[in-house]
């Protein structure tokens, strides 16, 4: 029997996510801010069987030297941007099955606000709620303007993450019994005080006490997605995600991070298939093969390697455009953004900052670039999903709009379909979509927290 793949679609709510697209007509340069542009694009994928609408976010953008060069406001690279949970109650409520996930850091935000802001979608949107956990992006920018002055080393910062979602487990997974909420209107009790738990927590990174105020969700933890893929992020990925997302660019480096994870997870008590492996894929469909390589090749003329560099710099802190060009890419040392270093490392030791810029114009930080007619495409997506063992695709946009996804949808699903590698969602809840289970999976080490008892027993 054929590995049904996973659909998703990566988002950003600016006007190009990723490189500027916004100025082509096929961009979304005059919709990006408006509701029912989101509404619609949530729709079309709902029809279509996707399993969900992934929003990347972040609360910076783009500096060098600790400002924000002319080139991020006036090109628009990732700036402006709003805030997409805002968004998601409106679109679940405009859908019938298709799952959301948000991003989130564990930086700026505080555990408690968290857990209450997620569990309350998930109720909204009858559990079909994500979070994507992340450490911080442009954190130099996000620090300023939060004023944060203690900064914290890459790996520190996974560290506070794992006691930020501790504390948000604890109070998601132990602060109500299942049976808490009884809203008995004869006897006039809401909630029996004996199935309520106090969650005390007191780390390094995080203290928090008190009883969590929204009762247990269709999930009660959101789906847990994971996005860094450096040596310390896909060790946090094998510990908590339910869902890692990768950028794979060739089907052996994809495996790698695959079996990585899924061995490190087995260490950590969990099964392999415990954790889902998406990737990201640009694909440029259309009906002939000609017709496709036209339109990927009117795609990368719109891309401007000044603005790669801007966009490079914010993520890694490292401003390329001052560096000789025959600088190996494993003498980079930085603190930021190591998962996009690592990936230039690791294909290449010997490459040099100048083919850096080259290849990240065209390619970001995306993941597999597809080109081709409708079964070319079905057949490189199968070839990825069976020779890397992923789990599932998250499409990227090409000029901002959704005629992408739409090409897809019509194109290229159709072929899926009739192979038996794409069919409508299983189950409710976007866990279910995924791993075929409402709840978190037994082995995850969240049913090892505790909280304690509201009515101490006698």
């Amino acid at each position: 029997m054929s590995k049904r793949i996973a659909l998703g679609v990566f988002e950003m709510m600016n006007p190009s996510n990723g490189m500027p697209t916004w100025t082509d007509p096929r961009g979304r340069g005059d919709d990006w801010d408006r509701l029912e542009y989101w509404v619609d694009l949530a729709r079309a994928l709902d029809a279509a069987g996707f399993d969900f609408l992934f929003f990347a976010d972040t609360y910076g953008y783009a500096t060098l030297g600790g400002r924000m060069p002319e080139e991020v406001a006036a090109h628009g690279i990732q700036f402006p941007a709003l805030d997409p949970m805002l968004a998601i109650a409106a679109l679940a409520r405009e859908t019938d099955a298709l799952g959301f996930v948000v991003t989130s850091p564990t930086t700026v935000e505080r555990p408690y606000a968290t857990a209450r802001r997620f569990a309350s979608l998930d109720r909204f949107t009858g559990g079909r709620i994500g979070w994507n956990v992340v450490t911080g992006s442009s954190q130099a920018t996000t620090d300023e303007l939060f004023g944060i002055t203690e900064q914290l080393a890459h790996d520190q910062r996974y560290d506070a993450a794992d006691d930020f979602l501790d504390t948000c487990l604890r109070y998601w997974e132990h602060s109500w019994d299942d049976e808490a909420e009884v809203r008995d209107r004869i006897r006039g009790v809401y909630a029996d005080p004996s199935k309520l738990h106090r969650v005390e927590v007191d780390a390094a990174y995080q203290r928090s006490a008190g009883i969590f105020a929204v009762p247990p969700t269709p999930q009660r933890t959101p789906v847990l997605f994971q996005a860094g893929t450096s040596d310390r992020g896909r060790a946090y990925a094998a510990r908590n995600a339910e869902a890692v997302f990768i950028q794979g660019q060739s089907i052996a480096s994809a495996a790698a991070h695959v079996a990585d994870i899924r061995e490190q997870a087995v260490r950590n008590g969990r099964a392999p298939d415990d954790v889902k492996v998406i990737t990201g894929m640009t694909i440029t469909v259309a009906p002939t093969r000609a017709e496709a390589h036209a339109l990927r090749g009117e795609y990368e003329a719109l891309l401007a390697r000044a603005d790669a560099a801007v966009m490079f710099a914010g993520i890694t802190g490292l401003d390329l455009t001052g560096l000789d060009p025959d600088t190996r890419v494993v003498d980079l040392k930085t603190d930021l953004g190591q998962t996009l270093v690592q990936r230039y490392a690791r294909q290449n030791p010997e490459m040099r900052v100048g083919e850096i810029l080259d290849s990240f114009r065209t390619k970001a930080i995306r993941g597999f670039q597809i080109t081709g007619s409708p079964e070319e495409v079905a057949d490189e997506i199968e070839a990825i999903v069976d020779g890397s063992g992923i789990d599932g695709i998250m499409l990227e946009p090409t000029f901002g709009g959704p005629a992408a996804y739409r090409a897809f949808i019509e194109l290229v699903v159709p072929v899926l379909a009739a192979r038996g590698r794409v069919s409508p969602p299983p189950g409710a809840t976007l866990r279910e979509h995924l791993s075929g289970i409402p709840r978190l999976a037994p082995t995850h080490r969240a049913h090892a927290l505790h909280a304690r008892p509201l009515v101490e027993s006698p």
